[in-house]
């Protein structure tokens, strides 16, 4: 058995390990996309609060999700050259 501390008990192992695998599926390389994406979900959200945004709020989701994608996009084909 290690007694010099170096190996961590299972538990945190698996913790430690879960984060870390959240961490990479939701932000991995683009850690900007994610704030986007959580940004425009909120944005959604408090317009749907007031039922009379609604429909406003149906409307400004796909347009934030096309915004977000071109975005990317362009940051892609910007990094090639």
């Amino acid at each position: 058995m290690d007694t010099t501390g170096s190996r961590r008990a299972w538990p945190i192992r698996t913790v430690v390990g879960f984060g870390r695998f959240w961490w990479e599926f939701l932000i991995g390389d683009t850690p900007e996309l994610f704030l986007g994406a959580v940004i425009a979900v909120g944005l959604v959200a408090l317009c749907c609060r007031d039922p009379s945004l609604r429909t406003a709020g149906a409307v400004i989701l796909p347009a934030l999700v096309a915004a977000l994608l071109a975005a990317s996009v362009w940051k892609a084909a910007r990094g090639r050259t």
